[in-house]
C-alpha cells in the first residue's frame, strides 16, 4: 500500500501537557497533533477510496519526508505523529507492527509531505 499524506508535526509540538485545571500533568495531544489526525485520515479514505480495513500482519515501512522548508530538522521527530495517524485511520492495529523501518529526505516541497509504502515485513534469516 502507498500513501501520500500531508507533512506532519514534529514530535515537539505533537503533545502538549497542560500545568492547571483537570487535566495537569497528563501529556494530551495537541490541537495541531489533532488537526494533522484529521487531514491524515482524510487523505487515507481519499486514496483508498474506501475506510480501511486494518492489517493485522507484521510491516515494513518505507517513508520519504518533503520538509515545506530548508529548515534544520531530525528525522525521527516525525514518526510519532505519522504513525498515531494511520493507526486512527484504521491502516493498521498498532504500530507495534511495523517491525522495520526505513526513513529519509526527499527534497523541500512547498507545504511539504510525506510518502509511505507499507508491506509485509517478511525477516531474512542469515545463512550460517
Amino acid at each position: 500500500m502507498k500513501l501520500t499524506l500531508p507533512f506532519p508535526p514534529s514530535v515537539n509540538t505533537y503533545w502538549r501537557a497542560p500545568n492547571k485545571g483537570p487535566l495537569a500533568g497528563r501529556h494530551l495531544i495537541s490541537a495541531k497533533g489533532r488537526q494533522y489526525q484529521s487531514a491524515a485520515c482524510a487523505a487515507v479514505v481519499e486514496q483508498l477510496q474506501r475506510i480501511p480495513k486494518p492489517v493485522e500482519t507484521c510491516l515494513t515501512v518505507e517513508i520519504t519526508l518533503y520538509p515545506p522548508d530548508a529548515r534544520r530538522r531530525d528525522l525521527d521527530n516525525y514518526n510519532k505523529a505519522l504513525f498515531d495517524s494511520l493507526t486512527h485511520a484504521g491502516v493498521w492495529l498498532d504500530d507495534s507492527q511495523v517491525k522495520r523501518m526505513l526513513v529519509e529526505w526527499g527534497p523541500v516541497l512547498k507545504y511539504g509531505k510525506v510518502d509511505i509504502a507499507i508491506s509485509a515485513y517478511i525477516r531474512e534469516v542469515p545463512e550460517v
